[in-house]
């Protein structure tokens, strides 16, 4: 059976994906020939050495970056079939982001990090703030949701990201580098954290990273070199 026609297995394809990069005159291919099937529900991590492709392919199914040739395709869309505020509606539809450097707006407490990102899609009230709660409890943070970014240690910023990431009940979350920036103890708790999330909101994580911590959490490896995946399993 062919990729395409078993698409329903996979929420995450990509085929003969291609991403170059022009610098001055010289030409670096990021990505050359990536082949990548991820079933729901899975943690993930892509891992390689800096410069083995792997944000760059987060960013392509992310629908962040355009390849220069190949398909993706996510929960069985064609991503080149969508123009760019299709794509932007679409990311904050179905996706979650967690980054390494949190990205939270430091006015804001973590309530209201959280809260943000429901009053983006017009979510009601009620449901806001029950959503709002609901993730903060989540991540183990309810004592903390009224300090401000500064207030907090980085693991628990990384939660308050990791709550963020979740307000819209995304079917699919990327975290790029998420314990790049934590101690190996809280690394660990963001991972266990990751595991939890994947069973009990029924969401697929993909996450770039360095972390050999990683490996003991995750159901699946994609190891990349030089824009390729050389030992997928």
């Amino acid at each position: 059976m062919s990729q395409i026609a078993s698409s329903q297995d996979f929420i995450i394809q990509t085929q003969g994906l291609h991403r170059d990069y022009q610098i001055g005159e010289r030409t670096v291919q990021a990505l050359r020939g990536v082949d990548l099937n991820i079933k729901p529900e899975r943690l993930v991590a892509l891992k390689g050495r800096s410069g083995s492709g792997k944000t760059t392919l987060l960013n392509c199914i992310g629908g962040l970056d355009r390849p220069t040739s190949g398909t993706v395709r996510v929960f069985g869309r064609d991503l080149s079939e969508l123009g760019e505020d299709e794509l932007a509606l679409w990311r904050r539809h179905e996706l979650g982001f967690v980054f390494q450097s949190f990205g939270l707006l430091p006015t804001l407490s973590a309530y209201e990090n959280v809260d943000l990102m429901l009053r983006l899609v017009d979510s009601p009230n009620k449901e806001r703030h029950e959503r709002t709660l609901e993730c903060i409890e989540l991540v183990g943070l309810t004592k903390w949701m009224h300090h401000r970014p500064h207030e907090m240690s980085g693991g628990q910023q990384q939660r308050v990201g990791i709550a963020r990431a979740l307000a819209n009940h995304p079917r699919l979350l990327f975290a790029d580098e998420p314990t790049g920036e934590l101690d190996s103890n809280t690394a660990r708790d963001i991972l266990k954290l990751f595991k939890q999330i994947v069973e009990t909101e029924h969401v697929a994580i993909l996450m770039s990273s360095h972390d050999p911590l990683a490996d003991k959490y995750v159901d699946e490896i994609v190891l990349l070199k030089d824009g390729q995946i050389i030992t997928p399993q």
